[in-house]
């Protein structure tokens, strides 16, 4: 099988895997006729590739998914490499979405196989087709399913190895493939060879026995450890059989001897009983005694407290009585304190009446005082009032002569006022002169 890659043609083809080359005539012959992918890498719908007889070929252009093809065919067929598939695990297998389409959570690869009697492992082993799945959950791992039966993968690697093929069978030829044989070691091309014999499968099985009997080797050597770990507890087991048999007799011993203890202990035992009987009898009788004598009490007591209601009465009838006359002698306590209060203030009001009426004798005997000091400046008045038209009289002649002698006054007033602008403007003029002379005086004196 041919995939893409960078300077590869856009060709991929899937020849009939039981047609591989140098295959002898008994080997297992199966052939691969169907290839049905989903939610793998780049297909989110499912797509179904039918390989039909001759040559079955896949054309597209570079980066279309073809060596998608080629991957989900590897990796049905068991591979285990996620790096080997462009991936960084498992998970990277399932579609991852696009931004028109929403990421898948699983994946499912099918390979239908005609022709396949005895290549699948019991129970079908005589199907003649075979309809190899292998599906994959986003966190899960991967399961392997063979015409619905769930198997290993193991199985199917052995399935396809059977034939000379499976997922890193030279068979699947891919880029690069040719010049690694070219270039191949011994070994590889020893595996090369094998797979053209058809004895790859018959390698796997040799390699799972040689597991198998490695770990029937490492049992081996387990159960002799285990072997001689219970040598040395029968050896263990047998000193403690020998101390389990001087217990058993000691035990038989015991036992007798605790039953002959047992049997002198129930004979106290019937002793204390038979005792005790005596006693519970007596105390019984005593019983009885003190239950007739508390009924007899019993009576009395009722006796005595029947007789007991009257004076019963009589001191509830004396305890309301002290009620009231406590009530009473509260009520009365209470009203003397609200006495003794009216008194006091009733006191306190005659005191400032007291206070009062002094003040009021003070204000009377000054108002007296005032009274006779209005009546006689009342005699006074009356007098003046008497005497007042002469007075009047007197005053407007005063008032007349004091107005002439105004007059004489203003008149005089204003002679001494012509006299006064006469005399300041004479001065007025003697300055004059004087400053003139004192000109003059000082002209003479410069001359």
């Amino acid at each position: 099988m041919d995939a893409e890659g960078a300077a590869a043609p856009a060709e991929a083809v899937l020849p009939d895997a039981a047609e591989a080359p140098g295959r002898t005539a008994r080997a297992p012959r199966a052939k691969l006729t169907r290839l049905r992918i989903a939610g793998f890498k780049s297909f989110a719908e499912p797509v179904t590739v039918e390989i039909l007889p001759g040559l079955t070929g896949i054309v597209g252009p570079n980066g279309c998914g073809k060596s998608n093809v080629v991957e989900a065919l590897r990796w049905a067929m068991g591979e285990s490499s996620a790096r080997s598939m462009r991936g960084g695990e498992m998970d990277d297998l399932i579609f991852a979405g696009t931004a028109l389409r929403p990421s898948r959570n699983a994946a499912e690869v099918t390979l239908t196989l005609e022709d396949a009697e005895g290549l699948a492992p019991p129970p079908q082993q005589d199907a003649a087709e075979l309809e190899i799945t292998r599906s994959i959950l986003r966190g899960e791992g991967s399961h392997y399913r063979v015409n619905g039966r769930e198997v290993r993968g193991r199985d199917v690697a052995t399935l396809f190895a059977d034939i000379g093929s499976g997922a890193r069978a030279s068979a699947m030829v891919s880029q690069g493939r040719v010049a690694a044989l070219i270039g191949a070691k011994p070994e590889e091309r020893r595996q090369v060879l094998e797979e053209a014999a058809g004895i790859a499968g018959l390698r796997a099985r040799r390699h799972e026995a040689e597991l198998r009997l490695r770990a029937a080797e490492a049992n081996l050597a387990r159960a002799e450890d285990l072997r001689a770990q219970l040598l040395a507890q029968r050896q263990r087991l047998a000193a403690q059989a020998k101390d389990a048999a001087r217990y058993r007799d000691l035990s038989t011993l015991i036992r007798a001897a605790e039953a002959e203890w047992l049997g002198i202990l129930a004979a106290r035992a019937a002793a204390g009983i038979a005792a005790a009987e005596e006693a519970f009898a007596a105390a019984r009788a005593a019983t009885r005694a003190a239950e007739a004598e508390a009924e007899r009490a019993a009576i009395r007591a009722f006796t005595a407290e029947q007789a007991l209601a009257e004076p019963r009465r009589a001191e509830a009838e004396a305890r309301a009585l002290l009620e009231r006359r406590r009530v009473e002698a509260e009520q009365a306590a209470a009203a003397q304190a609200r006495a003794r209060a009216a008194l006091a203030a009733a006191e306190a009001r005659v005191a400032e009446a007291a206070r009062d009426l002094e003040h009021a004798a003070r204000t009377e005997a000054d108002a007296a005082e005032a009274l006779s000091r209005i009546a006689a400046e009342r005699d006074a008045l009356d007098r003046a009032e008497s005497g007042l038209p002469q007075r009047i009289e007197a005053a407007r002649a005063a008032l007349a002569a004091a107005a002439a002698t105004l007059r004489e006054a203003e008149a005089a007033a204003e002679d001494a006022t012509r006299r006064a602008a006469a005399e300041a403007e004479r001065a007025r003029a003697l300055a004059a002169e004087r400053d003139a002379a004192r000109a003059r005086a000082a002209r003479l004196a410069e001359q």
